[in-house]
């Protein structure tokens, strides 16, 4: 069977199993694998190596452990709100355009040793909510987090672009949708998807999943 493998942080972790690949937490991840075993039984299997709290300087430093070590045929990374995160309430961020090196060189790294797997990359968005709310500690909190998480989606639109892989953006679908039902419906503070949101994501997920295989027949 072929391997999917799904790339990130608490946004892809989802509350997975970190010991038993079979429990894929309860987000988008999850929402593909039910998907594409549906349509496709017997044909993949599914690997979760998101984890809670990672910048993209943390996924470059387990490539090998949770990557290239897995071999996988295709591959998604959902990263960049963190970089912002930690930097806004830790000192402890990363900034833009070490963000896009980093990110530059990781993909660099896949592609030599796996050449074969098709990587697509996500757009990082943020919502208002209460992680990113403002307080009087930090004024204007969430305009400096909406600005800093647009300079990394352009930057990892960048990096897609050099590299000729599919860029998926979700902020436009995020600001879309939310500002007909409500940011709530879709973020449970901001940042975290609501069971609506990661079924956002899984749409588009699938989507891009689908025009790399029917590139892959024609």
């Amino acid at each position: 069977m072929k391997k999917v493998l799904f790339f990130g942080d608490s946004i892809t972790d989802a509350w997975r199993n970190h010991t038993n690949d079979n429990v894929t937490g309860i987000g988008y991840a999850t929402l593909v694998k039910a998907n594409l075993s549906y349509l496709y039984p017997n044909q993949y299997e599914f690997y979760n190596r998101g984890n809670s709290g990672n910048r993209v300087v943390d996924l470059y430093a387990r490539i090998k452990k949770d990557c290239i070590n897995l071999k996988p045929d295709y591959m998604s990374i959902l990263i960049g709100v963190n970089d912002v995160w930690h930097e806004i309430c830790e000192n402890n961020g990363v900034d833009t355009k070490k963000y896009e090196m980093v990110y530059d060189l990781m993909i660099e790294e896949i592609l030599k040793e796996l050449p074969d797997t098709k990587i697509m990359i996500f757009e990082p968005f943020v919502l208002e909510g209460t992680a990113t709310c403002n307080t009087t500690e930090i004024p204007n909190k969430y305009e400096i987090f909406k600005s800093e998480v647009a300079l990394k989606a352009q930057a990892a639109k960048s990096v897609a672009v050099k590299h000729n892989l599919p860029f998926i953006e979700l902020q436009n679908k995020f600001d879309e949708l939310s500002k007909k039902y409500g940011s709530e419906c879709y973020v449970s503070d901001g940042v975290h998807p609501t069971a609506a949101g990661h079924e956002i994501i899984k749409r588009e997920w699938i989507e891009a999943f689908e025009k790399i295989i029917n590139n892959n027949k024609s």
